[in-house]
């Protein structure tokens, strides 16, 4: 489970990341690290993956934060990932290329998103939109899209970057 505010620990990254898989080696903690979007910054901090976060990550950013997470659900290879809001802090960009390094995963393991931003969703095989606690359309992006209902609305509002006077 990835949450939109990950614990992490006043430890070093590389502790915080193994986490995910205790006895997982360097080499797979890098390389989950390059999955999430993460490596990057961690090799430009003075100490790398030796630099500790301070207590629940303060010395991090909320997008750190969340690729650390990331990071940790890949390195642990559970056969279902959740992600509750877990790009909430990521730009547009990041967030396309963790979704990208994610798609491999989606493959093999179930993956449940729960999002707000709509762009997170749209490679998703199935999507179920709720209002009030039911579930009141399913199916793909496109399905969702030609339907033109309460999912197609939303979209085009975020697309658009604006809010009509009725929904």
């Amino acid at each position: 489970m990835i949450p939109q505010e990950p614990i992490l620990f006043h430890r070093t990254l590389m502790e915080n990341l193994r986490y995910g898989q205790l006895d997982a080696s360097d080499e797979e903690v890098i390389l989950a690290a390059k999955k999430a979007q993460c490596h990057q910054f961690i090799e430009k901090l003075p100490d790398g993956y030796q630099t500790y976060v301070g207590e629940r990550g303060a010395k991090l950013s909320g997008g750190q934060r969340q690729r650390i997470a990331i990071a940790r659900a890949i390195l642990k290879q559970a056969p279902i990932f959740i992600l509750d809001e877990a790009t909430s802090a990521l730009d547009s960009i990041t967030e396309k290329e963790i979704q990208e390094g994610l798609e491999l995963k989606a493959l093999k393991q179930t993956v449940i998103v729960i999002a707000h931003r709509l762009s997170t969703l749209a490679s998703m095989d199935r999507i179920l939109v709720f209002d009030q606690g039911r579930i009141i359309e399913d199916g793909s992006h496109l399905e969702l899209l030609k339907q033109e209902g309460h999912y197609s609305r939303l979209w085009n509002m975020q697309i658009q970057g604006r809010i009509p006077e009725h929904l």
